[in-house]
């Protein structure tokens, strides 16, 4: 498996993409069933390559991550071959920008000193798709970009 098993939930979600997926495969709900009972490992296999399908899919969709930690705000744009980083970091350790009052602290202080702004560049490596599930691994999540773009437009005014 590339990536990493759905799980019980997600799979339950995509009850009906994975139907389907065992219908490319030719196994019945039937087969389906013995083959769960009787061959685990070969369902599970199944399982591990319907995931893996998933996730490919999701990662070639994905444009934009973003990853919140206590004092960090990572931003990504994913472009065709590199990505792009916006960083913000509170150099303040009573805020804590995961929680409602210290996210509303930031963007109140935005222009502190206590506030800096980074951006960086990095091109993907043999594989960016794994690239990208690795930072999803790390707590990123996938977004349609609106942080992004707002502090990209913010970067581009301070210049």
């Amino acid at each position: 498996m590339k990536y990493q098993r759905l799980t019980k939930e997600q799979l339950e979600e995509l009850h009906q993409e994975f139907i389907n997926f065992l219908a490319t495969q030719s196994i019945t709900a039937n087969e389906w069933e013995e083959l769960k009972v009787n061959k685990p490992e070969v369902a599970e296999e199944e399982l591990d390559v319907f995931s893996d399908l998933v996730w490919q899919g999701v990662l070639s969709k994905a444009n934009y991550l973003e990853h919140f930690s206590k004092d960090q705000i990572h931003l990504f744009y994913l472009g065709g071959t590199e990505m792009y980083l916006i960083a913000i970091k509170v150099n303040n350790d009573e805020i804590d920008i995961t929680t409602t009052e210290g996210y509303n602290w930031l963007r109140e202080h935005l222009m502190n000193d206590q506030v800096v702004f980074y951006n960086a560049t990095k091109e993907y490596g043999e594989d960016p798709a794994m690239d990208i599930f690795k930072l999803i691994q790390k707590g990123a999540n996938i977004t349609n970009g609106e942080l992004y773009k707002y502090f990209e437009k913010l970067m581009k005014k301070e210049e």
